[in-house]
């Protein structure tokens, strides 16, 4: 997989950029100018330091040019790009002063996004001979839900909803407070906006059983064994889209595929990815 879906608009991801230039910098770098004279340039290549699924080209890029707009910027890798250890991801000439300021927070960008895209690849390679579908959830950064959203489709995820606002998803809590499942259900059909789907979750294969009865054709199986899902499979699998989420791990992730659910979510693939060991070197111009 070398193509990538399309980077989120700037706006969502832009403001997140300068507020991590301005977290970093402060009022300025005190240090490189104390060994680097003013006008010096140079080239930097920021590479990989592990194999990774490239995520984050154009993040990275955008900082070195927030931190200076005369900088040349050229990207030797594409997102989505699986690349082994030393693989070039960007190379950045001019002044080495402002190649310094923005190389921290350009690489906890990359870093973060290679990491989770590398993560979620992993999750996607294990059900791809499955046919089950991955997806992520709403357990991301707060303000790095867009980017991190983007990485999961890069990784080959499927997003879920993006918030509250772009799908109705009754969970237990929903449930308790409507008076149970069939009322919930019946309630958020009767009256969810045209085209918004309806998501109920269940606990049990009655709960299954009465949310389809109800009208749902999509249920969240959340923590439950991999019995349960495979007796929900059996009595209402071809009648709703069933997901299973919870507990969900590398190791175990096709074998619950194996219970016939349609769909897994993973929240890990945001919440719990490590990051990506990227590195920028000086590679010319660092001479005084």
């Amino acid at each position: 997989m070398t193509s990538a879906p399309p980077l989120p608009p700037a706006h969502a991801w832009r403001p997140l950029v300068a507020l991590a230039l301005a977290e970093d910098l402060g009022p300025g770098d005190v240090t490189t100018p104390l060994v680097i004279g003013e006008g010096r340039d140079g080239e930097a290549v920021v590479e990989a330091r592990e194999p990774l699924v490239v995520c984050g080209i154009a993040i990275a890029a955008a900082v070195f040019e927030e931190v200076d707009a005369s900088l040349t910027v050229a990207a030797t890798a594409c997102d989505g790009e699986r690349v082994g250890s030393g693989a070039p991801l960007l190379r950045v000439y001019g002044s080495l002063r402002s190649l310094l300021a923005a190389e921290r927070t350009a690489l906890n960008f990359l870093g973060h996004l290679c990491g989770i895209a590398t993560f979620t690849r992993r999750f996607a390679d294990a059900l791809a001979p499955t046919g089950c579908t991955l997806v992520d959830t709403r357990k991301t950064l707060p303000g790095h839900r867009g980017l991190e959203k983007y990485a999961t489709r890069v990784g080959g995820a499927r997003n879920h909803r993006m918030g509250l606002f772009d799908g109705v998803l009754l969970k237990d809590n929903h449930l308790a407070a409507a008076g149970g499942v069939g009322a919930a259900v019946k309630a958020a059909l009767a009256a969810a906006p045209a085209g918004l789907c309806v998501q109920v979750e269940v606990e049990s294969e009655a709960d299954a059983v009465a949310a389809v009865e109800a009208g749902a054709r999509f249920l969240l199986l959340d923590n439950r064994s991999q019995d349960e899902l495979r007796a929900i499979v059996a009595r209402v699998g071809d009648r709703a889209l069933l997901e299973a989420s919870g507990g969900v791990t590398l190791d175990n992730v096709r074998a619950i595929a194996a219970t016939g659910v349609h769909r897994v979510s993973v929240g890990a693939l945001t919440h719990s990815a490590p990051a990506a060991d990227v590195a920028l070197e000086i590679v010319g111009g660092a001479a005084p």
